[in-house]
């Protein structure tokens, strides 16, 4: 097996931020009408309200550095392209109008999503066979200034497929469909008449064939949006006198009256539009608000889904009534699949779903056969009953009478399914309240053969993950499980794809697994001591059938801690808490930072907690310690170049064995897991103890202002950013609602004990939030109570921003408030070497600290093959958690 690491620096297609979130880094510029000087002169108290702010220089240079590009495979691997990406948007692109309709935000100028990020360019490189890159090609012919979407190759790979838009100043910015030949890197326009425009309010297009696209268009008889009554019709009633029991959570952007309605079918109704690459079009179906398109891997049908009136003012457009039908490539009627009645009534226990056919697709290994789940518990989690999910089967035109045939029964509720061919697929199933998650071999073509399990384990498990097959990509372009030739062995074989998490930290690995006997055998292994390696593509899967073992080519992706510019040492810690659970998180420090000879330094704990149904989950290693961090726009790690030492997601697992609930010793579990975290930075030398900082966003927001309020001897201050603090105000958002579980709910929300913190705490918030646990309210009535108490506090809000932030001067002035904050309240703390925090219970050693730290920190690096997420969002989002954040 041949592996290839020659492709570094750059983030995968998928991990494109969106602007709604802290997107990658930026060289951009705002005018100076907006933004104040920089300093870092805090005392000047005059100025701290008034107009955006800058953050020092040695902040503002590593966010204002340029992005790298994202890339993307050809279908034949032969091929690949490169994606640039322009620097964080100015706020006024962000403040633009955008219409908030059933949980989706618009731009009506663009009639598409609002705030959707976008690449300025796009470079082809051909694959040489020694794995280096040709040179670029540069695709062109498209306006200056234009701004790219959607990017697609076509089956075969001799063509892209994008949208552009231009002049958004003007009322021409809607987008329009382009092509470019992959050789040449010429580009034209899809539709040869002016105006054809694309609907991206939902789906936009999809290549049917090697030749043409299914488009949504924008209708041509469309006229002006409708225009809102000055007189209302009537007043707004909303009734249950039926007696229904209907539990929704908090969700943002909901329609409000007829007007909405109308208004979301105007933007949201396509036309659907079949387009040759020469030139024909045709229009096919009738108007609708057509949500997804998919085409069959034999190119002959289409599956369509819409959603219809009537509509909903308490849930999102995605529970809103859907229509699945089928129809044949040139656009004709075949059948209906199903047509759902709104579900307003999903109850709110973890795995509840919607009744009737859900999750409906084609199988990848078979020309035109659907498959789909229904559940038979009514979508009720809390019903017990067997089997909870049922997965149907059957060709796109059954015959006459024919019905869909059962390939499994599921226990539990089901999660998807891997395909290979008849003799072989795997079927995933999962139960989020005990943490199960089961792996079934079925074989979809044998009756006869009886599925049976292949995995049984726990999610939180991740020493025990087996890892994931490795998918090959068919002609018909889906992808299935690769199968594997081990010479002349008869065995059936395919390759897991595993993180290889150990104690020691990740160790992604390639296993040559034998699906009859379960044997496995190891066939590559990243490197330990120095590099964090991880397989990004199999390269080898152009021809049909089994791939030989000796043959295989796979691309992987190699980054360092220790190589390119030295920009800080790093280093993945241990500790206990003292209920006896194993905690990790990741220590940095500034370069140059000698324990030692300069002391301990002020410290900035950014965490997100998790929850948990096993202590021995909770302390599992998660991570490598050979990964390179990159460094978001608002990550913490910026603060190492004003010489801060950085604890990064420290674990703080709420644990709930057995039938306890995790929440139920919230705030007890919190203040264990912050004091072991604190007590071992202090313990190494690194950390001075009066001058220890926390922040998060988000959950970590929450957390961070618990901290405060129940452990003020940690901590001297706190930044939160885009909290909820008041759980009483998502009554139901949770498994157990507020009347089942009052109590949880009253204390462990921070605003009950807001006449508690005495400590700092900057409140951070976006002023048009659609997170549905943290409305901007949250910190509004938040720091009114802190202030009601006296509290020291400080409210920021963010005009036009969401949950995360994304135009430049909210991100810089983010970066100025909380500087000056840990400027204030923790660097500029006058104390004593020794002195004990306010309860004695944690105390500087210095010299058994340094002796510590000498030991144990690790010089590291910089370098690396993708872009970190920003640290706003850690590690932690990937584990189980309250569905509040």
């Amino acid at each position: 097996m041949a592996t290839t690491s020659r492709l570094r620096n750059l983030a995968p297609l998928g991990a494109m931020p969106a602007e709604d979130g802290a997107g990658g880094a930026s060289n951009g510029s705002i005018s100076s009408s907006a933004t104040t000087d920089t300093s870092t002169d805090y005392d000047d108290e005059s100025a701290t309200g008034v107009g955006y702010r800058v953050p020092p220089p040695e902040i503002k240079d590593i966010v204002d550095s340029p992005p790298i590009p994202a890339l993307s495979f050809s279908p034949h691997r032969d091929k690949i392209i490169f994606l640039k990406r322009r620097a964080l948007p100015p706020l006024a692109e962000i403040a633009k109008p955008e219409e908030k309709l059933a949980g989706v935000r618009i731009d009506g100028n663009c009639n598409s999503r609002s705030r959707m990020s976008f690449y300025t360019g796009i470079g082809i490189h051909q694959i040489l066979p020694d794995g280096t890159l040709g040179p670029e090609i540069e695709v062109h012919g498209f306006p200056d200034g234009a701004k790219i979407n959607f990017v697609t190759w076509s089956p075969d790979g001799r063509h892209l497929s994008f949208s552009i838009r231009v002049n958004e100043e003007d009322s021409d910015s809607k987008l329009r469909v382009w092509i470019a030949d992959i050789e040449t890197g010429k580009a034209r326009p899809l539709f040869q008449s002016p105006n054809v425009y694309l609907n991206a309010v939902f789906d936009n297009y999809v290549w049917v064939d090697n030749s043409s696209l299914l488009v949504c268009t924008i209708p041509l008889s469309r006229g002006a949006p409708p225009k809102k009554p000055l007189v209302p019709a009537g007043p707004k009633v909303q009734s249950n006198e039926d007696k229904n029991i209907i539990q929704v959570r908090t969700f943002q952007d909901l329609l409000k009256d007829e007007y909405d309605e109308d208004l979301f079918d105007y933007y949201g109704t396509s036309q659907l539009v079949l387009a040759s690459l020469d030139g024909t079009t045709k229009e096919v179906g009738p108007p609708a608000v057509y949500t997804s398109m998919d085409p069959s891997p034999d190119q002959k049908y289409i599956l369509i889904s819409s959603i219809h009136r009537p509509y909903s003012f308490i849930v999102p457009c995605g529970r809103f009534p859907k229509k699945v039908e089928l129809w044949s490539a040139d656009g004709k009627f075949v059948r209906e699949l199903c047509d759902l009645p709104l579900a307003e009534d999903i109850p709110i226990a973890f795995n509840s779903v919607r009744k009737g056919k859900r999750s409906i697709n084609w199988r990848a290994d078979e020309p035109s056969t659907l498959y789909w789940v229904e559940t038979q518990d009514g979508g009720d989690a809390k019903v017990e009953i067997s089997p909870r999910d049922i997965i149907y089967t059957q060709p796109a035109e059954p015959l006459e009478g024919e019905q869909p045939a059962i390939l499994h029964k599921l226990d539990l509720r089901y999660g998807g399914i891997s395909w290979c061919d008849d003799s072989l697929a795997l079927v995933y199933e999962s139960w989020y309240k005990t943490r199960r998650i089961r792996t079934w071999v079925v074989s979809p073509g044998s009756e006869d053969v009886a599925p049976r399990i292949l995995f049984d384990r726990s999610s939180e498990d991740v020493y025990s993950d087996p890892g994931s097959p490795m998918m090959r990509r068919t002609q018909a372009g889906t992808y299935i499980i690769a199968k594997i030739k081990k010479g002349s062995d008869e065995g059936r074989y395919i390759i897991l794809n595993g993180i290889g998490a150990t104690p020691e930290g990740n160790i992604p690995f390639l296993d040559l697994f034998d699906i009859n006997t379960g044997n496995k055998e190891r066939i590559w292994e990243s490197d330990k001591e120095k590099y964090y390696e991880t397989v990004v593509a199999l390269m080898s899967d152009q021809e049909e059938g089994d791939l030989h073992l000796d043959k295989l080519k796979i691309l992987t992706s190699k980054e360092s801690k220790n190589e390119n510019t030295q920009y800080y040492f790093k280093e993945m810690i241990r500790y206990q808490r003292k209920d006896g659970v194993q905690l990790t998180a990741t220590l940095y420090l500034p370069p140059g930072y000698n324990p030692s000879t300069d002391g301990p330094l002020p410290c900035l704990v950014w965490s997100y907690p998790g929850e948990f149904k096993s202590k021995d989950a909770a302390g599992q290693v998660r991570g490598s310690p050979n990964e390179f961090a990159g460094i978001g726009p608002t990550s913490a790690l910026l603060w190492l170049a004003r010489r801060f030492a950085i604890l990064s997601g420290p674990t703080i697992p709420i644990i709930g064995e057995g039938d306890e609930e995790a929440n139920d010793r919230y705030v007890e579990q919190l203040v264990a897991s912050a004091e072991a975290a604190v007590e071992e930075v202090i313990r190494r030398g690194v950390a001075h103890p009066k001058k220890i900082a926390v922040g998060g966003h988000s959950y970590g927001a929450f957390m961070t202002a618990n901290l405060l309020a129940h452990a003020p001897h940690l901590f001297c201050c706190g930044i939160a950013r885009s909290g909820a603090y008041n759980r009483t105000l998502t009554p139901l958002n949770e498994d157990r609602t507020l009347w089942e579980a009052t109590n949880t709910y009253v204390e462990m929300s921070p605003f009950m004990s807001a006449n508690k913190i005495k400590k700092p705490i900057l409140l951070i918030h976006g002023e048009e939030d659609n997170n549905s646990g943290t409305l901007t309210m949250q910190s509004d009535r938040f720091f009114n109570a802190l202030k009601g108490h006296g509290a020291l506090c400080r409210l920021v809000i963010l005009p036009h921003e969401s949950h995360g932030y994304t135009a430049r001067e909210s991100i810089m002035h983010v970066l100025w408030e909380t500087d000056r904050w840990l400027h204030k309240y923790c660097v500029s703390i006058s104390s004593d070497a020794g002195e004990d925090h306010d309860t004695g219970t944690v105390k500087e050693n210095v010299s058994k600290g340094t002796t510590d730290a000498e030991s144990k920190v690790v010089t590291t690096g910089g370098g690396g093959s993708k872009e970190a997420n920003d640290l706003d969002f850690e590690e932690f989002h990937s584990l189980p958690r309250s569905s509040l954040w």
